[in-house]
């Protein structure tokens, strides 16, 4: 017989749902910018769609304001076709 630890539960960041919220990506060094959906925001990170068949790198933009000149850079974690997982880098 084992005697296991009780599980602890993680905390995760709080995530704000955005239904169908517009953002722009920004590929290519920022030269190409490419609308996208964002689904949920956190501090951390978020979660978008890519509306049409690009390539998305590694490392883009992100801009929650499409007339905005600031956008967060963005690391991409996962990838589920052309849904993105990423996580905000400095």
């Amino acid at each position: 017989m084992t005697l296991e630890e009780p599980r602890v539960k993680v905390q995760r960041e709080p995530r704000r749902q955005l239904p169908h919220h517009s953002g722009w990506m920004t590929v290519d060094d920022g030269v190409t910018r490419r609308q996208c959906i964002v689904l949920d925001v956190s501090p951390g990170g978020a979660k978008i769609v890519a509306d049409i068949a690009i390539e998305v790198r590694d490392h883009f933009g992100l801009a929650l304001a499409q007339d905005h000149s600031m956008h967060r850079q963005c690391e991409v974690v996962w990838r589920r076709g052309r849904t993105y997982g990423v996580k905000f880098v400095q």
